[in-house]
């Protein structure tokens, strides 16, 4: 039996309803409809809103709170529109109908990942604005597309672009994670994604027969090295208690193509496989590593990058850094706990780092599972409320910050 009717249901609840109900499902998300929604809230909020169209079809929307200082930089707000596609077979509830249960929990792709941290950010505004505040730092919320495949049509192109130039953003919030306990977490870098294919060729011949050097025989010592590789950072990472996963390098293979029957060997195979690299760990000499591990297989074993990023950064998290102290001083004020670790995946916050600009992966929700791009991705209507009063409290903390030797 679901809870209490529509029109008994906190405003900013039914707003994230209608939102999760908009179809941004990847591989053909309805972008059209999120950005009509995003007009109307701008519109609603008095608020300015630019759609730059940064790719045929693919368009970034900005909405504006302007500063009473236009000379500070910004506060950058991101989100992104699309979710990830869903099985409904395993849901209990449709994922696109935002269902409610008894208990409050609401059902629907993108309740954590991430449209209710788009509805935090208007909400949070709303309310501020409401409240009759102001602020030195203009507030821009950004929500862009495609960062469920990679943000290669979103945030990737916009931040080559004079329209995110114009923003003159100072700061970013974007996206992070639940958190099971009852502390909130906080990402300040994450790991770099390399999808690598390795492809290995040899001598053909009838499957009946001891074939020499073959395809197959010089893949499987690549694999064999990749796969020790992953089990030593595995057990570097179970054997410290002090390191986080995002600490540490890992690799899964995750594609295994090659052959044409059960009785041919196969001239030619490869493997797939997804890296997340560490921030500390030396780009370069890594991929030395990597390709030593195909010369040592043997002639013809090469490989090939489909996804490689070579920029990671760092936004400090030290207590001398005004940005992180804003930051971090609302939840001491608020007496809530905060973990800062390296996000294990990827956002677009690389993208914003990349061009200079800090940012902080944080979505506010404790005492919640890690439910994102799982089967019935759920989230209780009291912890999306409370993130509402944490944005409250965390945007007039950032965006009445003093001139910085940067704003210049």
């Amino acid at each position: 039996m679901a809870s209490k009717g529509p029109e008994d249901e906190h405003p900013s609840v039914t707003l994230f309803r209608q939102y999760l109900r908009i179809r941004t499902v990847q591989p053909k998300p309805d972008y059209g409809a999120a950005v009509a929604f995003l007009e109307e809230r701008a519109h609603q909020l008095g608020l300015s809103c630019q759609k730059v169209e940064v790719a045929p079809g693919y368009v970034v929307t900005v909405l504006t709170w302007p500063g009473t200082n236009p000379a500070l930089s910004s506060i950058l707000l991101n989100s992104h529109t699309d979710v990830v596609p869903v099985f409904k077979e395993y849901w209990s509830h449709d994922p696109f109908e935002a269902f409610k249960d008894s208990e409050g929990y609401i059902y629907g792709r993108g309740t954590q990942d991430m449209k209710c941290v788009s509805i935090q950010y208007l909400e949070a505004v709303r309310r501020l604005k409401l409240e009759g505040h102001s602020f030195p730092r203009t507030i821009h919320m950004t929500f862009v597309p495609e960062e469920e495949v990679g943000g290669h049509r979103g945030m990737e192109l916009f931040v080559q672009r004079p329209e995110f130039r114009a923003l003159k953003a100072g700061f970013a919030l974007d996206e992070g994670l639940a958190n099971p306990t009852d502390a909130f977490t906080v990402f300040y870098s994450e790991r770099s994604v390399w999808w690598v294919r390795v492809t290995s060729t040899g001598r053909p011949g009838h499957g009946s027969r001891f074939v020499e050097d073959t395809a197959a025989e010089k893949l499987h010592k690549v694999v064999s090295s990749i796969l020790a590789f992953r089990e030593k950072e595995r057990q570097r990472l179970q054997s410290n208690p002090h390191l986080k996963e995002g600490a540490v390098s890992s690799v899964n293979l995750t594609k295994l193509e090659g052959g044409v029957a059960y009785n041919v060997v196969p001239a030619s195979m490869s493997a797939g496989f997804d890296f997340r690299i560490a921030p500390d760990v030396d780009l370069k000499a890594f991929e030395k590593q990597l390709h030593a591990w195909c010369q040592a297989a043997g002639e013809g074993v090469t490989l090939e990058f489909v996804q490689k990023w070579m920029d990671p950064r760092v936004t400090p998290i030290d207590d001398s850094d005004p940005w992180w102290s804003a930051f971090s001083r609302v939840f001491k004020d608020m007496n809530l706990t905060l973990e800062a670790k390296i996000f294990p995946a990827t956002t677009d916050s690389r993208y914003l780092r990349a061009v200079g600009v800090p940012a902080l992966g944080f979505s506010p929700m404790n005492r919640t599972p890690v439910l994102l791009h799982d089967h019935d991705e759920r989230l209780h209507e009291a912890v999306f409320l409370r993130g509402i009063d944490i944005y409250t409290q965390l945007l007039p903390a950032l965006a009445s910050i003093p001139a910085l030797p940067s704003d210049s």
